[in-house]
């Protein structure tokens, strides 16, 4: 059974989606493959080269794969997970930087004005590479890059995570035009306390 998400290695769809895996069990039998963007991975479903594809709710481009694939590739299953914390860091060898490197999604995450200038850069993943590799002084990327890179980066804010809903497709409608909700969700719980 392959999942296909977005990379590169060390992405939150990444992180995410074996945390999918491991909730279901999959682990044996499932694998997590990477691609470059959702086209890709949208058409990896929709010719049998995957069999689900995991992508996150707000992420910019799940409109599009949405509409663009209402045809034969069907949402069939939401789930809400937090994702990988989150820091501003700073390279060590600067200053004072002047830009701040962001995915534009989780710039309201931040009061940016204190930078001159954002630089938006496509995932999390590639501003923390980015910050690893010496291409952004600052960014705000995953905050395990600044324990593992103390020689390179210092946190000069820690932001923590969200909890991000999440979206798997597959080739099979399963909804049939109808609700699918589940009555024992923690939701549903919540529903009937407030009663």
């Amino acid at each position: 059974m392959k999942f296909i998400t977005l990379g590169p290695a060390g992405s939150n769809h990444e992180f995410v989606a074996n945390r999918y895996l491991d909730f279901h069990g999959l682990r044996l039998c499932g694998t997590v493959e990477l691609a470059g963007d959702f086209e890709q991975c949208a058409d990896a479903v929709l010719t049998g080269q995957a069999d689900f594809l995991i992508q996150c709710a707000v992420h910019p481009a799940t409109m599009q794969t949405m509409a663009k694939y209402f045809k034969g590739l069907f949402a069939i299953d939401t789930f809400i997970s937090g994702s990988q914390d989150l820091s501003i860091m700073q390279r060590r060898d600067v200053e004072r930087p002047d830009s701040l490197a962001v995915m534009r999604p989780t710039l309201d995450y931040i009061d940016g004005t204190q930078w001159d200038r954002i630089e938006f850069v496509e995932t999390v993943a590639q501003v923390t590479q980015g910050l690893i590799a010496g291409t952004y002084a600052a960014g705000l990327g995953y905050a395990s890059a600044a324990d593992s890179h103390p020689e390179l980066l210092r946190e000069t804010r820690f932001v923590g995570t969200v909890d991000d809903v999440w979206i798997v497709y597959g080739r099979t409608r399963l909804s049939a035009g109808q609700l699918l909700a589940w009555r024992g969700a923690p939701a549903g719980f919540l529903y009937r306390q407030s009663q």
